[in-house]
């Protein structure tokens, strides 16, 4: 699976290993930024994801910021993109499941690392349920 993955300085580390995860998992990961915990605007990064999903180039994306909000408000400004704040692996799956979300936010300052990686991939490995679901999901849009 071809995998969009970004991050403000908040989730630099747990974004690292994600990625490194990932890979040997076998997906290919588009890394997004950013390289450093230096400071950085949260937008300038969930924005590139979004637009790789917009555009087709990534299957589903991965957002990581301190409290997740950040990422998931400014993901969800993108046309094609649902993204889902997620912090147990419940909500991960439902939001696949019944909202055919593809992007993920994660707050990195709220869940351990391993809490982060489980629910990623619970996100990547749950399909869409369709049905009564497909419905409210093609509602969303503007």
């Amino acid at each position: 699976m071809k995998l969009s993955i970004g991050c403000d300085h908040a989730g630099f580390e747990y974004k690292n290993r994600l990625k490194e995860y990932l890979q040997q998992q076998g997906h290919e990961i588009m890394d997004r930024g950013t390289f450093s915990k230096d400071s950085v605007d949260y937008p300038d990064f969930a924005h590139q994801v979004g637009q790789d999903i917009d555009n087709g180039n990534a299957d589903l994306g991965i957002l990581i910021c301190g409290s997740g909000n950040g990422v998931n408000i400014t993901a969800n400004k993108h046309s094609k993109v649902r993204a889902a704040l997620c912090w147990m692996p419940e909500i991960a799956a439902l939001a696949r499941q019944h909202n055919n979300a593809n992007v993920i936010a994660l707050p990195a300052r709220f869940v351990a690392y391993e809490l982060a990686e489980e629910m990623a991939q619970v996100f990547i490995n749950t399909a869409f349920e369709g049905g009564r679901h497909l419905n409210r999901v093609n509602k969303i849009s503007c």
